[in-house]
C-alpha cells in the first residue's frame, strides 16, 4: 500500500524531509506538482540557513551543487549536459520537447541544446525549491554571463568565484579575466586560474574579501595590485615581483597599511627570486613566538 505522503501533517512531513539528503529531495520534487509545492512550502517555512548553493558552468557542462555544512563537501543535485551526448534517437525526442531529464540514483540530468538557457532554468529551479540565493559561481571563459545574470536577479552578493582555464581553449583569457575581476561582486573569497598572457594587466581594487588565491599565472600582480587588494588571506602562485616590489610592499605593510592583510604567501617562478629579501628590512630575530591559525583554502569545485 503506498504512503499518502500528500496528507500527512505538516509535522511529520517535516521530519521525513529532514532525513533526506538535497539530491534526494531534488529527485522527489520532479514526482508531482503536488510534491514540488509541498516541498517549496516545507523550505519557505524552515529555510535551510546553513546550505549554500553553488552552480558551475565549466567544460560546457553545468552542475548546481547544496553545502549542508561549513566545511563540507558541495552535494550535486542537478546537472546540465548539451543534447549532442544523447543518442541519435533521444536527440530527436529532446528536440521534439525542448528538453530531456535523465534521473540516475545520484542526481537529475537536463539536457537541452542552449546550454545557457538550460543552466539559468536549472539553477531558478533549485533556487525557489530549496528558498535559497545563489552563492558561490564555478566557472571557465564560457561561464562568465552567470555574473551579470546573479547581480541582476539578487541582492546578497556573492560569497566566492572561481574562475578556471577551459581545459579545450589554450588561448589566453586577458579580456574575461579583467572582466571577472572588474565584475564579479564576492564577500568571500575569490580563485583565478585563468591563462592570461605576459602583457596582461589590472588596474583595479579588489575586496573586502577573506581570501584571494591566483592559482597559476600570476606575473602580472605588481606591488600597487598588492596594496590594492583588500583580503585577510592572499596567495600568488607564478609570481615575477622583484626585491625591491617585495620590500616595497612589506615596508607598507610594516607601516599600518593593507590592515586586513594577515598572511601572504607568494610563489615565485623559477629562478626568477634568487636574491635575499629581507636585508634591507632589518629583521631583528627573536625568542618570542606566536601561534597563527590560518583558514584552509576555500573552493567548491
Amino acid at each position: 500500500m503506498p504512503f499518502p505522503i500528500l496528507r500527512t501533517p505538516f509535522i511529520v512531513l517535516s521530519e521525513i524531509i529532514s532525513l533526506l539528503e538535497p539530491n534526494e529531495i531534488v529527485t522527489a520534487s520532479f514526482c508531482s506538482k503536488n510534491v514540488q509545492r509541498l516541498l517549496e512550502r516545507h523550505y519557505q517555512r524552515r529555510k535551510p540557513v546553513e546550505w549554500r548553493l553553488v552552480m558551475q558552468d565549466y567544460d560546457s557542462r553545468g552542475r548546481v551543487k547544496i553545502r549542508t555544512s561549513e566545511g563540507g563537501k558541495g552535494i550535486t543535485v542537478m546537472s546540465v549536459r548539451p543534447i549532442s551526448e544523447l543518442s541519435e534517437e533521444l536527440q530527436a525526442k529532446a528536440k521534439r520537447n525542448g528538453y530531456m531529464l535523465m534521473f540516475n540514483t545520484q542526481f537529475v540530468t537536463a539536457y537541452m541544446e542552449n546550454q545557457m538557457m538550460t543552466a539559468k532554468s536549472v539553477v531558478n529551479t533549485i533556487r525557489q525549491l530549496f528558498n535559497l540565493d545563489v552563492f558561490a559561481v564555478v566557472m571557465d571563459t564560457n561561464g562568465t554571463w552567470a555574473i551579470d545574470w546573479i547581480n541582476n536577479r539578487q541582492e546578497m552578493i556573492l560569497g566566492g568565484i572561481e574562475f578556471y582555464r577551459n581545459p579545450k581553449d589554450h588561448s589566453n583569457a586577458d579580456e574575461t579575466v579583467d572582466y571577472v575581476l572588474r565584475n564579479a561582486r564576492f564577500s568571500l573569497y575569490c580563485n583565478i586560474d585563468g591563462n592570461v598572457s605576459d602583457n596582461f594587466k589590472f588596474n583595479g581594487k579588489l575586496g573586502p574579501m577573506r581570501q584571494l588565491w591566483i592559482k597559476s599565472n600570476g606575473h602580472w600582480v605588481t606591488c600597487d595590485n598588492l596594496m590594492n587588494f583588500d583580503s585577510i588571506t592572499i596567495l600568488i602562485e607564478g609570481s615575477r615581483l622583484s626585491v625591491s616590489d617585495l620590500n616595497s610592499f612589506l615596508r607598507h605593510w610594516r607601516a599600518g597599511a593593507s590592515a586586513r592583510l594577515e598572511y601572504l604567501r607568494l610563489i615565485f617562478e623559477e629562478h626568477t627570486f634568487i636574491e635575499r629579501f629581507d636585508e634591507e628590512l632589518e629583521v631583528v630575530k627573536t625568542d618570542e613566538k606566536k601561534i597563527f591559525r590560518r583558514s584552509r583554502y576555500v573552493y567548491f569545485s
